[in-house]
């Protein structure tokens, strides 16, 4: 875990979020969505919506080849850049946002796109918009040094997706560059599946905890509200993204009502775990 990083405090509010949320007795509810789907104004009309319900808003940044993600999510990055979706969009939803409500923003993005707008500036314009991390889950070894650099001066978590079958010595290597939480997947495979939580993960999440200190995600397979109800007795929080975007699908007039009232239904699922001891 890293300890020298004073943390902003846009990213102090995840720890918050966190601490309120385990206060609660439940797990912190992340919702994920990328910026400019389907448009630019619904997609901030829907994050609006989502954060009434999120402790958590995880904003998308658009890739071209989202290559860890499930089809859901891909076409759902495919709609957003064609719709002209630019870096400016991601930085102006995250300070209205943060001026709108108190749920903290993290940024989930592939490392491609910060590469090109330049790590030191990016992390600059986010944590003036109020950002509190980033999950980066493809960063590569040879541009880990430039990120942490760069995230450390302004504050601003790092958020690894950690390997389900890492060795404990990994799983320590890794939490040595990690800040704010770590996250791990809840099924296997890429995001959007629908099969049952992995009957491991409460092992996993209870082995990440001791190996990195840090508060533990689980996401990549959260598709149900009893899903996330199982994770939250165990999790310190649970991020859900394709299950929005496939609710916002159905209601292609109002998808930004559909946001809002899956969010609603996930929201309600963590906190009827809080009666379960955790």
């Amino acid at each position: 875990m890293i300890t020298s990083m004073q943390p902003s405090w846009s990213a102090a509010r995840l720890d918050y979020a966190l601490a309120t949320s385990r206060a609660e007795n439940r797990a912190a509810l992340g919702l994920y969505l990328p910026v400019g789907y389907p448009s630019r104004i619904a997609s901030l009309d829907a994050l609006h919506l989502m954060a009434r319900h999120a402790d958590i808003l995880e904003l998308g940044i658009p890739h071209t080849d989202p290559h860890l993600d499930g089809p859901v999510i891909q076409l759902a990055n495919a709609q957003a850049l064609d719709a002209g979706f630019e870096m400016i969009d991601l930085f102006t939803a995250a300070t209205q946002l943060t001026a709108s409500s108190t749920t903290a923003i993290v940024v989930m993005s592939y490392w491609a796109p910060i590469a090109r707008f330049g790590p030191k500036l990016f992390a600059e314009r986010l944590a003036v918009a109020g950002g509190a991390g980033v999950f980066i889950p493809d960063l590569p070894e040879h541009a880990a040094a430039t990120w942490h650099s760069a995230a450390q001066e302004e504050g601003l978590y790092t958020i690894p997706l950690i390997p389900a079958h890492a060795s404990n010595a990994r799983l320590t290597e890794i939490g040595a560059g990690s800040s704010g939480m770590v996250y791990a997947p809840a099924t296997p495979g890429r995001s959007g599946s629908r099969r049952p939580l992995s009957p491991y993960l409460p092992r996993l999440v209870r082995r990440l905890r001791t190996a990195t200190g840090l508060p533990v995600a689980v996401g990549i397979g959260i598709s149900t509200p009893d899903h996330a109800a199982r994770a939250s007795r165990y999790a310190d929080a649970v991020v859900v993204g394709s299950a929005v975007i496939r609710r916002m699908t159905t209601w292609r007039n109002a998808p930004d009502l559909a946001a809002g009232q899956v969010a609603m239904t996930f929201a309600d699922g963590v906190r009827r775990a809080s009666s379960s001891a955790r």
